[in-house]
This record gives C-alpha cells, structure tokens and sequence, in this order.
C-alpha cells in the first residue's frame, strides 16, 4: 500500500507545497509574470502508454468522474475489479469505436471483438466491463495524489494505437490540403510507416462536407507518397526545428518486430534523413543516460516497450507504472531538471475499455473527439489542489491537440494547423505564480535500475 493509499484511509492527504532550488545550469527565466508571459519550462517530457479508457484506470479515485457501473445494452451492470494483468486484447478500431459509442448511448462495449488467445472469446461480452484495482497501479495513483489527474482527455479521434501515436506528433490525420481526408486504424503492413511492404495501403475517412464516410482504401504510409499531399503532414517535430528547439523520439528497439512501433517511422523527412539516427533514439531506456548527462532535449516522446507497456494481453506485462515512475523519479530527483520540467503522462486509446462520458462534439473531419483517456501532469508549477484533498483534478476539456499547443506556446512554435488551433491547451493545469514545489519520490515495484538493465524484446506494443 502506498503513502496515497494510507492517507486516504486516514482521512487526510496534504499536498507539499515547500520551495525549491532552480535547475542547476538550465538556461530559462525562471520568475513568472502574468504580463510578460515567461514560464519556466525549458523541458517537456511526454510520456505515452497504452490502450486504457479512463475510468478503467481511474474509476474510483476520489473527486474524478468515474464509475462503477456500467451500460450493457438496455442493462446496468456493476463493473468488475481486477488485475492490470488482462489476457485479451479488445477491439478498438474504428468500428469498435462506433459499436461502443452506439449513436452516443455509451452502451456497445460488449459488442466489440473478445481478442485473441485461448481465454478470450469472439465478442467481448462483460470482459470491458472493469476496472483495475487500484493497489496494482499505486504509482498512478500517487502521481495523481499529488499532481494532476485530467478527467477531460478525449482521443482525437474514434480509433487505434496508429492513428492515436500520429495524434500525438501532430494533432490530427487529415493529409491533403482541404482537410478532408483522414487516416484511420492502420496500415494493412509493418512497420507501420516507410518501411512497410510497397502493397500496403492505410484506411481513410473522407469528410463529404455534411458527415463521414469510410474507411476506405487510403494511401502508403509514407507521408512523401500521400497523394498531392505537398507539405500538408507536418508534425511538430517541423515547427521545432524551425525554431531550433531540440527533441528526440525515444522509442523500443527498432530491430525485429519492435520496428513496428514508431510514429516517425511514417515521416518521410524523418526516416530518409538524419534525425532518424540522430532524433530517434532506441533503446527507449537511454532517456535515463540522457538525464543523467544533462543532454536531455526542449521535448521529447517517450514510448514504453512491450513488458512496461499497459496494453492487455499478448506479452504485455504490469511493469508499466514501475516504468512512468523510474522517469518522473529520475527527472523529481535531478537538481538540474525539475525546477525545468513539465512531464505529461497519457495513454494513446481507450484498448475497448468500458467509459461512460459521451465525446463531447459531433464527429469532425477526424472522425472524432474519441473516448477519454486518463493524463497525469507532474512538474513543480503542476496547480496544487485545496489542501486536504488528493491531487488537482482538471475538468477541462482535452484532447491530443492540448498537449501540442502547450508546447507551441512555450516555445512560440505557431500553429500545425491541426486540433492545436481549436483544442484547449494544457497550461491552466499549472500555476506559474507558485513557489516551486518540492519533489516527493513516488513508490514503486521496480527502480530506474531495473528498466536500465532490462533487455529490449522486441515485441510489438499493439497491432491495432
């Protein structure tokens, strides 16, 4: 039992507010004014895990907007508590999407696939009906307990881990200049990206002015062979390097069948030139070496590999809130970083999971908003919640796109284009004009030594 879970139980949870000393040798400003606008971040971390909805994770945590109960048809059904461990990899493409959302009813998820394996059965049934028992995931939990829990992040769009990874880099799946046509679930070939086999195609949505239609047979993906696509796939990785703000993508061994999970690997400028060697940095776990040798970039993705990753079934493992814990400990205790940083913590779909809040606006040229997502925020300006409560818990609307304009603003980037224009940006999830909070380690399974020493497996993360 971790230290949120005791204070809970004593009826009390006090939020450390104490003062810190600045990053050592971090070249920012580190006063904040309302007038001019400075803020102290000089590092953004974005961490991203796998295939949960938010109240699979955050059910039950206090003064979050979860359940316990669930719609299953024309019924109301109590969710089952179990472990993070889960065998069977629902569906969560764009028709499971559709058959969970059920016209806005909330009611489907038992219609989805059941996944693969023999203990999963060929339509899902009650199985998305659950949630993870709270003791299997303390370090979220903590994290949360102290920082910031979002109760409002929506997937860009109703649909998988590709198209929810490419979301990340850039907002939004549209690739022809009208806006019209979006990617959608994922390639019909590995890698998901320029190294895919010269056959595969990439289902699309086509925006008809009025609705969507598809999926439909869409384009390689590769964003160089995107028909009169012309500039029109940027990524933020673009706007960054046009204002020589630096970034790495630290990503799972891209040898073998780990080649399969990379967002950049679809970015023709990307994969055939430098930054693939020099930006791309694999093994994911040389983020530590980086840390450590005060060489971390202005903003970096982080994915996890297959045994940290919270994705159900094939060899996923329950490593993954050991895993987010060993890199915000490392970052809490850097005198150098966490006085800079900013690490956003989220999860790329909602991996068939039961939810019960509606997206809040009709489907766009995205196909979207998708299902929520939980999002942790965790920095020393992260806003503090009344004391004697867990945690700051924002209700404000989010999505992918948020998390892009956070990070146009800092560095004064512009816009893609994408959800950054219309999207709601994370930044009143900190309060700039706080004294500098003070780092508190949060407890886990396993330290930063273990992950440093683990072997890469070279699994897939998801195929979906």
């Amino acid at each position: 039992m971790n230290r949120f879970h005791v204070a809970l139980l004593a009826g009390a949870f006090v939020l450390s507010s104490c003062g810190g000393g600045a990053g050592g040798g971090v070249p920012f400003a580190l006063t904040f004014s309302k007038k001019s606008g400075t803020i102290p971040i000089a590092h953004v971390i974005i961490m991203i895990q796998e295939n949960r909805s938010f109240n699979d994770l955050f059910a039950t945590f206090p003064g979050a907007d979860g359940t316990t109960k669930g719609k299953m048809g024309n019924r109301t059904i109590r969710l089952k508590k179990v472990s993070l461990i889960w065998p069977c990899d629902f569906g969560h493409s764009r028709s499971g999407f559709l058959k969970d959302y059920d016209g806005g009813k909330m009611d489907g998820f038992y219609l989805e696939g059941g996944g693969n394996g023999s203990k999963c059965t060929p339509q899902a049934g009650r199985h998305p009906y659950q949630y993870v028992d709270p003791a299997q995931i303390g370090p979220y939990w903590d994290i949360a307990g102290q920082y910031v829990l979002a109760d409002r992040m929506f997937q860009t769009q109703g649909s998988g881990s590709f198209t929810g990874h490419q979301d990340l880099i850039r907002g939004g799946t549209t690739f022809d200049a009208a806006l019209d046509d979006a990617l959608v679930d994922f390639p019909t070939g590995a890698p998901w990206g320029c190294d895919a086999p010269p056959s595969t195609t990439t289902p699309m949505l086509v925006w008809t002015g009025s609705g969507i239609q598809g999926p439909k047979k869409g384009p390689f993906p590769c964003s160089d062979k995107f028909p009169g696509s012309g500039s029109y796939y940027k990524t933020l990785a673009d706007l960054l390097d046009a204002k020589s703000v630096t970034w790495k993508y630290y990503t799972p061994a891209l040898g073998g069948a780990g080649g399969l999970w990379n967002a950049f690997d679809m970015i023709a400028s990307v994969r055939n030139g430098p930054e693939w060697k020099n930006n791309i940095i694999s093994p994911n776990k040389k983020i530590f070496d980086d840390i450590t040798n005060h060489t971390l970039p202005s903003v970096s993705w982080v994915i996890p590999d297959a045994p940290y990753s919270d994705h159900p079934g094939g060899g996923s493992g329950s490593g993954g809130p050991a895993w987010i814990a060993s890199v915000v400990n490392a970052i809490g205790e850097s005198s150098y970083y966490w006085g800079s940083t900013a690490i956003v913590v989220t999860w790329d779909d909602w991996g068939g999971f039961y939810d019960q809040v509606k997206p809040p606006q009709p489907f766009d040229h995205w196909g979207g908003l998708g299902f929520r997502v939980p999002m942790l925020i965790v920095s020393p300006y992260a806003r503090e919640a009344v004391p004697g409560t867990p945690g700051y818990i924002s209700h404000t609307q989010y999505e992918f796109g948020s998390i892009i304009k956070f990070v146009e603003d800092i560095w004064s980037l512009g816009r893609l284009g994408t959800t950054d224009t219309r999207a709601n940006s994370i930044i009143d999830s900190f309060d700039f004009s706080q004294k500098q909070r003070t780092f508190t380690k949060i407890p886990s399974s396993h330290s930063r030594a273990y992950f440093e020493h683990l072997p890469p497996s070279n699994e897939p993360i998801d195929s979906e």
